[in-house]
């Protein structure tokens, strides 16, 4: 009679140390991994911190982040400049103003939908003349009928 693994009939005794031959790796791989973990976390605070004295520059300041003004059409024709209600006469007079101000001043164009591209494009002109060549146009945005 065998009590456990310790057959002593034939093959079954060699299948047997042959079983007890093997070793189970899990744990060993776990205990690396997280000695990893620890030195992948701890290593970039072994490292010295580099001390340096910078030199000193006279550097020009970054430019003024662009002015943006806005436009409004109506679909009565009327302007808007940033709320405010004008008149077609004043429009040039502020675009003028607004580029010796800031040369780098983005118009947001907004018209009704209703305007006619007379109006939009004459807003645009009266832009480009003044020396304001950056117009963006203001939408809605629609979601698409299909799926």
């Amino acid at each position: 009679m065998s009590i456990g693994r310790f057959s002593q009939t034939g093959s079954s005794a060699q299948e047997n140390n042959s079983a007890l031959a093997d070793i189970n790796v899990t744990p060993m791989v776990d205990v690396m991994l997280v000695l990893l973990v620890i030195f992948i976390m701890a290593a970039p605070l072994m490292l010295p911190a580099i001390q340096l004295e910078l030199p000193a520059t006279q550097a020009r300041p970054a430019p003024a982040p662009a002015v943006t003004v806005q436009i409004a059409i109506a679909a009565d024709q009327s302007l808007y400049w940033g709320g405010s209600r004008i008149s077609a006469e004043e429009l040039p007079v502020r675009l003028q103003t607004q580029a010796r101000q800031s040369p780098q001043t983005v118009i947001s164009l907004q018209a009704d939908k209703a305007t006619p591209y007379e109006q939009l494009a004459k807003v645009m002109a009266a832009a480009q003349a003044a020396g304001l060549n950056q117009i963006s146009f203001v939408t809605d945005s629609v979601q698409p009928a299909w799926p």
